[in-house]
């Protein structure tokens, strides 16, 4: 690896923040990329420049100054990428893969293809083709495209529900009576080293459709852990990716585990392991791009992730009340994103609280989950 080396990153969020944290140690210059110009990253990379991350010559002009490109969203113009690609400039992931997640339905054809276990589903070019499959339900209608963070769901249970369906292009995904939501966060380099982290439990948040915290190591049987890794390992390889993937899964009542969707860069379900891993998700892209030997994965310590969202009701700058109460609980460690500005369920930081064992964790993190408020 050479002495400096120019990393260029599509997207100046929270991930993209923690990302260039991490990236300190390796030396590296960053540049970053976001339509907005108080994100997260401007005042800690090298060079920030505001524009948009799906116009092609914007994402072209910026990449031709890197070294390495990177991404801390997906939503990001595939073709600028390839064509970089095709002039020398290493673009982590691909053009291909980021073009196959950006649509769930090209994702879960992928998945089909490729042997993944995935829930059954359809693929709908519009509303009328919804009404044809009425039979299919229950079920959740996924647009193919731009859904993030739960935007872009719906779940429709029966005919009485189809108001509220999607006119786009969409997939309709078979409902899953899954006994619990888990993640594994998978990495590769270039030389085809592939590691993956231990499985973490998800929880969602009731209204918002994201992760609203998570617990690790999850409380799974052993098998099934395996079982997990393998297929997530599966995934990677599949797609041939270098970077780091997130893998959302159902494990389901009868003991099966499914592909729910997969995130190619860091993620929500990875933040805990900047303190409880020994090797962070974000060193760990890191390595993989750089084409480093891969970190240990291994737990130091168990952990619950509590997300910080901006409360209800509260629209504008940002204040943070109880950090003091909630620093004074052993094992917690806060960690805010640089976002001046909240509005209701905006991520603003997450919590990370350790301890001896998963019960332990569970119990500081119990203490202090309503402790802490953004407000305006």
């Amino acid at each position: 690896m050479k002495g400096e080396v120019k990393l260029g990153i599509l997207g100046g969020g929270q991930l993209g923040r923690m990302l260039m944290q991490a990236g300190l140690d390796f030396n590296l210059y960053t540049l970053v990329l976001d339509p907005d110009e108080n994100a997260p990253c401007k005042d800690i990379c090298n060079e920030f420049f505001v524009g948009s991350f799906r116009d092609f010559d914007t994402v072209y002009e910026f990449g031709k100054n890197c070294d390495i490109l990177t991404i801390e969203i997906e939503h990001v113009n595939a073709d600028a990428l390839e064509k970089l690609e095709q002039e020398g400039v290493k673009v982590y992931p691909d053009a291909k893969t980021v073009r196959t997640i950006q649509d769930k339905g090209l994702q879960k054809e992928f998945y089909k293809k490729h042997s993944i276990p995935t829930s059954d589903f359809i693929i709908l070019k519009d509303k009328e083709e919804l009404q044809q499959n009425v039979s299919f339900l229950p079920a959740f209608q996924k647009l193919r495209r731009e859904g993030y963070d739960g935007r872009g769901v719906t779940r429709l249970t029966s005919e009485a529900d189809l108001g509220k369906g999607f006119e786009e292009p969409s997939v309709l995904e078979k409902l899953v009576d899954f006994e619990k939501e888990i993640s594994v966060i998978v990495a590769r380099n270039a030389s085809g080293e592939v590691t993956a982290f231990p499985v973490v439990e998800l929880s969602l948040h009731p209204e918002h459709n994201l992760v609203d915290s998570l617990f690790a190591p999850a409380n799974v049987p052993y098998k099934l852990q395996r079982l997990a890794i393998e297929i997530a390992t599966r995934v990677i390889e599949s797609f041939g990716m270098v970077g780091i993937l997130a893998v959302e899964m159902f494990l389901t009542k009868d003991g099966q585990i499914l592909v729910n969707e997969v995130a190619p860069r860091p993620h929500n379900s990875g933040h805990h392991t900047i303190k409880a891993n020994y090797t962070s998700q974000y060193e760990q892209h890191l390595r993989a791009i750089l084409n480093l030997p891969l970190g240990t994965t291994d737990i130091q310590s168990a952990a619950v992730m509590l997300n910080l969202l901006g409360e209800p009701g509260y629209d504008g700058e940002a204040a943070y009340e109880g950090l003091q109460e909630a620093l004074a609980v052993p094992g917690v460690y806060i960690h805010l994103y640089g976002k001046k500005y909240t509005r209701p369920a905006r991520k603003m930081g997450h919590i990370t609280v350790l301890g001896e064992n998963i019960e332990e964790a569970q119990q500081r993190a119990e203490q202090i989950k309503n402790v802490i408020k953004v407000k305006a």
